[in-house]
């Protein structure tokens, strides 16, 4: 299967077109494509499937409880499969049947481990104001993204771990948040707020073959090879902001061959 992946456009404030490309089999959406939503209208056509999973910014400005039914409304309408918390098995060209696994998977602040939880915590709380959230009526504030973040590591470790018995042949796991440090924005290195774009979900990698996610605005595509012997890709293919130079030498048509 190829797979065409798209993250973090920005479109709410960045001019930019999205192209298909000729040879994908799937589109898959990996959040962060417009805060105001009205971007998602770009993929109500596309030429084949597209699966999605929210981003953090797909929240900003807006109340939690109200924006998940709004937002899976709008891609029910364009025929996008928004996934959160949810698998959605898919037969490939090949005949294979690969299940996508999707959730945004918020930061839980655990990255570094509890010694510097607190203070990761501290960090990612500018990045809560700037979103500017609410659930409930109150802020969605660190500690409550963190109550979140628990909650989808749990079903992720959950589905993951559950047996195929003949279900599907292989898996894709889908988030926002990256699923390790490794895929750490080198401009900043393992700072506190670090925590707010990484989890440290490495246990959970070799129960898929290929994990999907953005956030951090910058690219990355590498193997991790598990005690097994099995291995686990991980890529994000994450535009950026033009102004701060993170979408140079971006390339929204790379295929993903799985």
């Amino acid at each position: 299967m190829n797979i065409q992946l798209l993250s973090d456009l920005h479109l709410e404030s960045e001019a930019f077109e999205v192209v298909p490309h000729p040879d994908a089999d799937l589109l898959v959406l990996a959040g962060d494509i417009d805060s105001t939503w009205d971007g998602y209208e770009c993929f109500a056509d596309w030429p084949v499937p597209v699966i999605a999973v929210a981003g953090n910014h797909e929240f900003d400005g807006r109340e939690w409880d109200e924006a998940w039914p709004a937002l899976r409304a709008q891609c029910e309408r364009l025929r996008v499969h928004l996934l959160e918390r949810e698998s959605l098995v898919v037969t490939g060209p090949d005949g294979r049947r690969i299940r996508f696994v999707g959730s945004v998977r918020w930061c839980d602040f655990d990255a570094f481990g509890a010694a510097r939880q607190a203070m990761a915590l501290r960090a990612g709380g500018y990045f809560q104001r700037v979103m500017n959230a609410t659930r409930g009526g109150k802020p969605f504030d660190a500690p409550a993204v963190r109550e979140e973040a628990l909650a989808c590591r749990a079903w992720l470790a959950r589905e993951l771990a559950a047996p195929a018995a003949g279900r599907w042949d292989t898996t894709v796991a889908i988030t926002h948040f990256a699923p390790s440090l490794a895929s750490a924005d080198p401009r900043y290195g393992l700072a506190n707020g670090t925590a707010s774009f990484c989890n440290a979900d490495d246990e959970l990698l070799p129960h898929a073959a290929l994990w999907l996610h953005g956030h951090l605005h910058c690219r990355h595509d590498y193997t991790v090879v598990h005690a097994d012997g099995q291995r686990t890709r991980v890529v994000s293919q994450a535009r950026g902001l033009l102004a701060k130079g993170e979408s140079d030498g971006y390339d929204a048509t790379k295929l993903i061959v799985l």
